[in-house]
């Protein structure tokens, strides 16, 4: 014997049941939305990748290639460059040392002329001659300490073009 109590039960049974499935199915679309929403922008991601592995990426490899050939290029260029002005600074020097070592044997040559002047004369003057060469011999260290300053003075300056354009050429490659 069934009562209507049963039947109630069982039909609340049945309607909890499919009130159950209902929200189970509305959940499972609600979930197949969300995945079709994650797979469609994993495509335009995965689109996106396949146009820059295609097209973007071969304008990039350029445009790398490129840099690194013009920064190769400026490195190169700063080389021949700095070897230039060492080569400039060192011919320079050389310059100021025939200078010098020529003005020092003129001056020695000058003195050893107006030493042998004198001694050759009488030997009663020898004691103002050797005065005479002691103010000669303080002229000689006064005029070779204003040329080593001089000299001093104009390697400071090549040095200081060399550092000018050593950064000059670092500014080219930073640009």
């Amino acid at each position: 014997v069934v009562t209507r109590d049963n039947v109630e039960e069982s039909l609340k049974g049945v309607f909890q049941f499919v009130k159950d499935k209902e929200q189970l199915l509305q959940d499972l679309r609600s979930q197949i939305e969300k995945t079709k929403k994650i797979i469609a922008e994993k495509q335009r991601e995965r689109d996106y990748w396949l146009e820059y592995k295609n097209v973007g990426s071969i304008i990039h490899a350029e445009k790398i290639s490129s840099l690194e050939k013009d920064i190769a290029e400026v490195k190169y260029e700063l080389e021949r460059a700095e070897e230039y002005y060492r080569e400039a600074l060192k011919v320079v020097r050389e310059e100021n040392q025939k200078l010098f070592d020529r003005h020092i044997k003129l001056l020695s040559e000058e003195a050893l002329k107006n030493a042998v002047g004198y001694l050759d004369k009488n030997c009663r003057r020898e004691i103002e001659e050797n005065e005479w060469l002691k103010e000669e011999v303080k002229i000689y260290r006064k005029e070779e300490r204003d040329l080593k300053a001089s000299v001093q003075l104009l390697e400071e300056g090549n040095i200081n073009l060399m550092a000018k354009l050593i950064d000059i050429k670092l500014q080219h490659l930073r640009v």
